[in-house]
């Protein structure tokens, strides 16, 4: 299982929100996606970043125990592919969260899953991130690029 992230930083020019999106995979396709104005202003693109990791990693958690309870054993961590290297060295190492003071304690949920190794941050060029395509708008090229990552077919 992996999940696929993004987040355009205060994308929202009424409230300066951030629009976040994950994409989770089983196999080749998309089980489930997800794109939604944030409930606070990230104070920067790694915070907005992290938020959406931390609603993609929910998702990935809910999956797991979904999967588990229909007699599917997951071994080994989820991947989450971020785009954002300051936010996965966030969600890895927890001295790094002093930079992010002002967020709710309730954000750090996914450090915790990271340390017990169920979901495995890592990176992926913006360049190959189907995640974009629910977070911005994008070239017809691209939307069929991802659709086909996605496991959709074409549009």
């Amino acid at each position: 299982m992996a999940s696929l992230i993004d987040a355009d930083h205060g994308g929202c020019k009424d409230t300066r929100r951030s629009t976040g999106g994950y994409l989770v995979k089983i196999g080749s396709g998309a089980v489930s996606w997800c794109s939604k104005l944030q409930s606070i202003v990230a104070l920067s693109t790694t915070e907005a970043e992290y938020i959406a990791a931390v609603s993609a990693g929910k998702e990935i958690r809910w999956m797991r125990n979904l999967l588990h309870e229909m007699g599917f054993s997951l071994t080994g961590p989820s991947m989450l592919r971020i785009d954002n290297q300051s936010a996965i060295s966030v969600a890895k190492h927890p001295e790094h969260h002093g930079r992010m003071k002002q967020l709710d304690l309730s954000w750090y949920w996914l450090r915790d899953v990271v340390h017990k190794k169920l979901i495995a941050p890592s990176f992926v060029p913006t360049a190959d991130q189907p995640a974009d395509i629910l977070t911005k708008s994008l070239a017809k090229p691209k939307v069929e690029l991802f659709y086909g990552i996605m496991g959709l077919g074409r549009c």
